[in-house]
């Protein structure tokens, strides 16, 4: 069994363990008062989509992965750091959006290395960094979107140059000596 808090998952080698501890389950809460949360419990194989999710993580074979839902919220937070409109210098906006990388990856470490999220995630942050500074460069004309002009004039080299933390890079980092 591992737990946190109120969040809990068991695991068994067979179906029929997984039914027999189900039941054993709710015998105990129900003697304490307690219920089971109908939705959210159920019996799910490791090795079947989609698997299951447990504390912000997808488990699923030998993947482990950030669940979809804290992809979004990690999006939303980039997205209110890098407004077009900010004024804030460069520097200090790659400042904040590190610090919530950083964050994210110190609870997020535990994934797969070769988990698909780490390099789309760099990529989007990327992306809203360089329309700051195309908006900045434009100075009010309309910025030329797509055949990868920004990505050409600001390549990803160059963010992290300016420090910019990647996701992808750091467990690299990690199992350096």
């Amino acid at each position: 069994m591992v737990r946190y808090a109120d969040d809990m998952v068991i695991l068994c080698q067979t179906r029929e363990e997984a039914e027999a501890a189900l039941s054993r389950l709710r015998e105990l809460l129900q003697a304490r008062g307690l219920v089971l949360h109908p939705t959210k419990t159920r019996i799910a194989h490791l090795n079947e989509r989609p698997g299951f999710q447990f504390l912000g993580y997808v488990f699923y074979c030998e993947y482990l992965d950030p669940r979809p839902s804290s992809q979004q919220k990690l999006r939303s937070k980039i997205r209110q750091l890098t407004k077009r409109s900010n004024g804030n210098s460069l520097d200090t906006i790659i400042k904040a959006v590190n610090a919530v990388l950083r964050g994210w990856m110190n609870y997020f470490q535990f994934c797969s290395e070769n988990s698909r999220s780490w390099p789309v995630t760099d990529g989007y942050v990327r992306f809203r960094l360089r329309a700051i500074m195309d908006k900045r460069r434009k100075a009010g004309r309309k910025a030329r979107r797509g055949r990868g002009y920004a990505h050409r004039r600001w390549p990803n080299r160059y963010f992290a140059e300016l420090g910019l933390f990647s996701l992808s890079a750091a467990p690299k980092l990690v199992l350096q000596p």
